[in-house]
């Protein structure tokens, strides 16, 4: 149900659940919830925080990764972002083989270089190619190295839970 404040506000849609929202952000009532004041991104150190066509808060890692420092909660004037939520950071990377310099034989491993966890590694193939492998377990989803991979191969998505709830 819609509450009174987001239909008179005409704020009443669905939460876009591809938008990357900056952490600790709401995952079912963020539009309910986000004001819109932009505060956090003004605190962001990384300047990675940009806005929809709604105008709400979305990461973009085109230029750069976003260190998970909690800035952007401790900002928010609302409870759209809380810093407790910071640590449940739901987005991982997701390797797009096709687009993959090192897939098509060219060197590269701009993404194993900038990833501070060391959630990406090579094996090598034959005739020379290396294939990414990506720990999903050891990312922490920052987007560096979507950030640095200069074919764009790298994008951030929400795994789906192993063992879904059931409601």
């Amino acid at each position: 149900m819609t509450s009174r404040r987001a239909f008179l506000s005409a704020r009443i849609l669905r939460e876009d659940r591809d938008a990357i929202r900056p952490p600790g952000a709401a995952v079912s009532d963020f539009a309910d919830l986000c004001t819109r004041c932009e505060d956090c991104a003004s605190a962001c150190p990384e300047n990675v925080i940009t806005f929809d066509d709604g105008g709400f808060p979305t990461l973009d890692f085109s230029a750069d990764g976003c260190t998970l420092c909690g800035d952007c909660a401790q900002a928010c004037p609302t409870l759209a972002l809380l810093p407790e939520r910071v640590a449940q950071w739901p987005w991982r990377a997701q390797v797009d083989a096709a687009s993959c310099l090192s897939m098509n034989g060219v060197s590269c491993r701009v993404c194993q270089d900038n990833c501070e966890q060391d959630a990406i590694r090579f094996r090598l193939q034959l005739g020379g190619r290396a294939e990414p492998a990506l720990d999903t377990e050891v990312c922490i989803g920052c987007g560096s190295c979507s950030a640095a991979c200069p074919a764009g191969a790298i994008s951030m998505h929400r795994p789906t839970p192993q063992h879904p709830e059931v409601t």
